[in-house]
């Protein structure tokens, strides 16, 4: 990570534990908004006009976090005006890297090697981790937002004037339901996967696999459509998908979240199918970074060796 702008060399993946051994992420911290008029929004400053080209997203593959941003990006119809720089999957002793691995791109905007280079670009004096995703300002040289969830809802409404959609990822009426959805989807599922593959105590790790499956069993049990909230996906589908997509080629066993596969939920494998297959989506997933990613990650798995399987990932992948 970085302190103070410079790189430190203890560099672990692992980012920090409370006192009984639960994973804790790091809090994003640059929170402004692009905005249709470039007034502020809420949080951070004004001055991030939607504009085309204006902007570049830093992404991983293997990230989910990332994803929801490429997928929203995908839906949304973003992709002419937003481009796209996807670091390599494989964590280095420095972090995210640029270029160097299939599908994985140079930086274009300063010919950086690593993506803590951005930040200290962003804020010479910048502390913390070097995060994916993050929206540059190509106009002004500057960090924009390093939040996920930021960045998935702005490009739902930031750019409606220019690209007009008919996809609405936050519905107003169902707002405060998908907040709440959200949060605890978060909470169990999307961080519950990490905070059991992170655990450094039995006691940490039972109560995140626990979270995780009886998040899954409630899901399974809720899905009556199509989607989260009827027939439309929302972006509770979107922060659910990025979960489901990974888990039983990654998660279950690299992170031991290992009680049951999505193969064994039924509504739950059609959302993701039906996801998988809404048009622009099924670019956003490449498996091949996804698995790389992950099992590179020596505290976890020292030898990176990666599973051929499962099967049944590769069978979805290829219908698309």
């Amino acid at each position: 990570m970085l302190v103070d702008g410079k790189w430190t060399d203890n560099w672990q993946p692992v980012q920090k534990s409370d006192e009984k051994g639960r994973f804790v992420r790091q809090v994003s911290s640059f929170r402004n908004w692009i905005t249709p008029d470039g007034a502020a929004g809420p949080t951070g400053e004004g001055g991030f006009k939607a504009e085309p080209n204006r902007y570049r997203l830093y992404v991983a593959y293997i990230c989910p976090w990332a994803s929801r941003t490429l997928i929203a990006r995908a839906v949304k119809g973003l992709e002419d005006i937003i481009p796209v720089t996807v670091v390599n999957p494989a964590l280095s002793d420095q972090g995210w890297q640029f270029g160097g691995y299939d599908q994985a791109d140079d930086d274009p905007l300063f010919g950086a090697k690593y993506m803590h280079e951005i930040y200290t670009r962003a804020d010479p004096q910048f502390t913390g981790r070097a995060t994916v995703p993050v929206l540059w300002d190509m106009k002004q040289n500057v960090m924009v937002n390093n939040e996920s969830a930021d960045i998935l809802r702005m490009l739902d409404t930031a750019f409606e004037h220019i690209v007009p959609s008919d996809v609405r990822l936050y519905p107003t009426e169902f707002g405060d339901d998908i907040d709440v959805l959200n949060a605890r989807i978060y909470d169990q599922l999307n961080n519950g996967v990490y905070k059991a593959g992170f655990a450094t105590s039995q006691e940490a790790y039972d109560e995140a696999v626990d979270g995780v499956f009886a998040m899954l069993d409630e899901l399974e049990q809720r899905l009556d459509g199509d989607f989260l909230f009827g027939s439309e996906m929302t972006e509770a589908d979107i922060r659910l998908f990025v979960t489901l997509i990974r888990f039983d080629a990654a998660y279950h066993g690299l992170f031991k979240t290992n009680l049951r596969q999505i193969a064994d939920y039924p509504k739950l494998s059609n959302l993701m199918k039906r996801m998988y297959l809404t048009p622009g989506v099924s670019k956003t997933v490449n498996m091949d970074h996804i698995t790389r990613g992950y099992y590179s990650i020596k505290a976890l798995n020292p030898n990176g060796i990666r599973p051929k399987g499962p099967a049944h990932i590769e069978q979805l992948l290829a219908k698309g």
